[in-house]
């Protein structure tokens, strides 16, 4: 710590939804020495997140109260500049969130969100990765259920597998759960601007490099032997996107790695019903009057009740293969939109506060920047990750 960065972690979005489930959990498990302060527009709104930490640890009552606003370039730019770490829920990220990213990577500021958005990820890479890897800033987007389960779920198998050797990995998510208005807010977004979404893509792979002798690749066809029963469906998330990232970037998933993204579910009805919602979604968010329609659903900052959120469950199931040998791995946890998610964005940023971590900088995954320190946390946390059968 020094005078000019008074704070280990900021909580940018606080009075959010998602926001204020991330700081009830620091307030429940940040370690007595953090120094650690909200961030946002309302002051009020503010106060009133604190007033509600306060009665979860009284200690939470000396809160700093920090003015930013993504509008506001100085006021993001000075948020950076005051802390080591930088978590933000202020989205939807592709119209909120790059000022934060850009401040981040000019200060040196790590910085953690919890976005699933493909063209803000794709984005910021092209924009701010090389100031960020020479200023020393950690870029880790997708710190949430989007992606970790699937990052260090991959990662936590692939570790499993012989080294040196083609490795396949194929994951099948299932779960229940809500949403909440942020997240509907960003997946309009996103299906909304489906050729910004390409051109984004396209723009990052013309600049990121490409692993030197070694492939990298994504698989759409399931393996008969892959031990899911019921229907599986490819899963159109940034999930298989970030995983290729992580193995592009570590030598440790082989010379060919493969990765196949699925949906599992145990009755075709459901199989069904999501392809047609996703359609259906889809089609709605490309006219303007539909796509208002779809916004007025939930509004931002609204989200499921503790009741609802207490009955949700995810659980990813990885087969992979390679050398001659197969392991099954499963990573499981609660509510995975809001609670676990909560539980992961703020693990990430106590694991880059805090922990011994490998040199990294610049965009990074969660699998290359934390790794097996995050697994451990999350471990005590209380989300699973286990091997199932090797």
């Amino acid at each position: 710590m020094t005078a000019e960065r008074p704070y280990d972690i900021v909580l940018f979005g606080a009075t959010g939804f998602t926001g204020g489930l991330t700081a009830e959990y620091l307030a429940r498990h940040a370690p007595p020495f953090a120094k650690w302060a909200l961030a946002g527009r309302n002051q009020e709104r503010l106060a009133a997140v604190r007033d509600r930490l306060a009665a979860i640890d009284p200690a939470c009552a000396d809160l700093p109260l920090l003015h930013a606003d993504t509008a506001d370039t100085a006021s993001v730019e000075e948020l950076a500049a005051r802390t080591r770490v930088v978590i933000t829920t202020v989205g939807p990220y592709v119209k909120h969130g790059e000022p934060l990213v850009a401040a981040c990577a000019r200060n040196g500021t790590d910085y953690v969100d919890l976005t699933g958005e493909p063209t803000f990820v794709n984005r910021m890479y092209v924009r701010h990765h090389e100031e960020a890897v020479r200023s020393g800033a950690r870029i880790v987007h997708a710190c949430g259920f989007d992606s970790i389960p699937h990052d260090l779920g991959v990662y936590f198998t692939v570790k499993r597998l012989p080294a040196g050797v083609p490795l396949r990995v194929e994951g099948f998510v299932r779960g229940s759960g809500d949403f909440s208005g942020g997240t509907l807010h960003s997946a309009v977004g996103i299906f909304a601007d489906i050729p910004g979404m390409v051109r984004a893509e396209r723009e990052y792979h013309r600049a990121a490099p490409r692993p030197e002798g070694r492939r990298v690749r994504i698989s759409r066809r399931p393996v008969p032997r892959s031990g899911v029963n019921g229907w599986t469906l490819p899963m159109p998330t940034i999930d298989p996107q970030i995983v290729l990232r992580s193995a592009a970037a570590l030598d440790r998933y082989g010379p060919d790695f493969s990765y196949g993204p699925y949906v599992a579910t145990r009755r075709l009805p459901s199989a069904v019903g999501l392809a047609a919602g996703a359609t259906a979604v889809t089609a709605l968010a490309q006219l303007p009057p539909t796509r208002a329609l779809l916004l007025r659903v939930r509004g931002a900052g609204e989200g499921p009740p503790p009741e609802k959120r207490a009955k949700a469950w995810f659980s990813v199931k990885f087969v992979g293969e390679g050398g001659g040998r197969r392991v099954v791995t499963e990573v499981a946890g609660g509510d995975p939109g809001y609670g676990e998610t909560a539980k992961m964005l703020a693990e990430s940023a106590l694991c880059l506060a805090f922990d011994d971590l490998p040199p990294s900088s610049g965009q990074v995954t969660t699998a290359v920047a934390m790794g097996d320190a995050l697994v451990d946390r999350l471990q005590k946390a209380g989300i699973t990750f286990r091997v199932i059968h090797s």
